[in-house]
């Protein structure tokens, strides 16, 4: 025990003119820790590489755990089949939430999905990073991309703690938005006309799970009741997470501009339709949600904004015909799933056996050697990308953009082996 007060000397301090660049080296850059990304982070570091994994937030697990997305879905096939398409960190992260109790397989839909908690889900992320070294890097704003020839050599963000610029061999674009792809000048995609909806994702408790209508019955009482509690979307879910009075509750619509103003405004609109569905809920279902309260909201849900200009246009005819490319480095099934009006969206789902496949050239965008992108801001058609920039094969692209650049090392993406490439992830794409 102290037996005098602790009185913490100071120092006076002022900026004087500019700060001085915080520099950091990698061999491999990944911009945004959401699930491609982190997905893209473990494969390298596990390649032995040096990794530096950047986001905005200042929290790694992007919109997989600060959106509370709540499920991994595009992971399995179609019924009655049910393979696991996707495996990688995939595999690890079913293992190890399954063995704590926040992680389980239910079917969903049309397939079975990983129901997790997302707070475990965030640790888990959070240890791995710690585990393998990766340095992480929160809470940064790209500002600049600085070229070198052909590739780009180093990018220049902004925190809240100074400015840092980072160089490396080679860049992940996981950001969901092109963010990288979009400063370096390079050519990018957006819808040409109307809005593709995000969602505003809540976890609600104390609901009795046993006098919980079915998922058909909700939906048709939102469309009868919907608009009675100023409901934008008509249709939606409420899932319940196994042995715990909790569900993950998606009943909304939000436009995601990418205006910042209009995006900052998006959150605060996201959440009062998040509450007039708690209203319609309690009212519609008093014996199972009459006592329930929202015990989180998360971060706005966003599905498609801006994405890259690639080497090659993924388009909804290939999906449909679930054409496998020579550079295949992900799949899935998981059905075409459309969001561009504000009440619904348009569900296509496929036969027992359909698969359909991302190629490593709508990841590598013309014009850089050094880049690949991963998630939803791939090269594709709007509604063929409805069905890729799930998580699942989001999972696999990550890895496959990680061995990319590891076999690209200092050379360019563009000219490595691909057979290489496809034995490397021969699991994520091969039955």
């Amino acid at each position: 025990m102290l037996d005098r007060p602790f009185r913490p000397e100071t120092r006076t301090v002022r900026r004087n003119g500019a700060s001085a660049l915080r520099e950091h080296r990698a061999d491999i850059c990944v911009v945004g820790a959401g699930i491609s990304g982190v997905s893209a982070a473990i494969e390298a570091a596990r390649l032995g590489r040096e990794v530096i994994l950047i986001d905005g937030l200042p929290a790694l697990g992007g919109q997989a755990v600060n959106s509370i997305i709540g499920m991994i879905v595009g992971l399995f096939g179609n019924p009655p089949g049910n393979q696991q398409l996707t495996h990688g960190i995939a595999d690890d992260i079913i293992r190890d939430l399954s063995a704590t109790g926040d992680l389980h397989i239910v079917m969903g839909g049309v397939s079975l999905n990983a129901l997790y908690d997302e707070v475990a889900l965030g640790r888990w992320v959070e240890r791995k990073i710690l585990e393998l070294e990766i340095a992480p890097l929160l809470g940064a704003i790209l500002r600049q991309v600085r070229w070198e020839g052909s590739r780009i050599a180093a990018l220049e963000l902004a925190t809240r703690h100074g400015d840092v610029i980072v160089r490396a061999d080679g860049f992940v674009d996981a950001t969901g938005d092109a963010a990288v792809v979009w400063q370096a000048g390079l050519d990018c995609r957006e819808p040409a006309e109307g809005v593709i909806y995000g969602s505003q994702m809540i976890v609600i408790e104390n609901f009795d799970e046993s006098n919980k209508p079915s998922r058909a019955e909700m939906s048709e009482r939102i469309r009868e009741r919907g608009a009675h509690y100023g409901m934008i979307r008509r249709d939606g879910f409420a899932m319940s997470f196994p042995g715990r009075a909790t569900a993950i509750v998606n009943m909304t619509h939000i436009e995601n501009p990418m205006d910042p103003f209009g995006a900052s405004k998006t959150g605060l609109e996201g959440k009062e339709q998040a509450d007039r569905t708690m209203t319609f809920l309690r009212s519609e279902f008093p014996q199972a949600f009459a006592h329930a309260r929202v015990r989180s909201y998360g971060l706005p849900g966003i599905r498609q904004t801006r994405w890259i200009v690639g080497g090659h246009h993924l388009t909804v005819d290939e999906v449909r015909a679930g054409l496998k490319f020579p550079d295949s480095i992900a799949r899935t099934a998981w059905p075409l799933e459309q969001h561009h009006n504000a009440e619904g969206y348009v569900w296509e789902p496929f036969d027992a056996d359909h698969v359909h496949y991302v190629p490593l050239r709508s990841l590598t965008p013309p014009g850089v050697d050094n880049l690949v992108a991963a998630g939803r801001c791939i090269d594709g058609d709007a509604t063929a990308l409805s069905s890729v920039r799930v998580m699942g094969p989001c999972i696999a692209m990550g890895a496959a953009a990680a061995h990319a650049l590891d076999l690209a090392g200092k050379g360019s993406v563009h000219e490595i082996d691909v057979a290489a490439l496809r034995k490397r992830v021969a699991a994520n794409v091969d039955h």
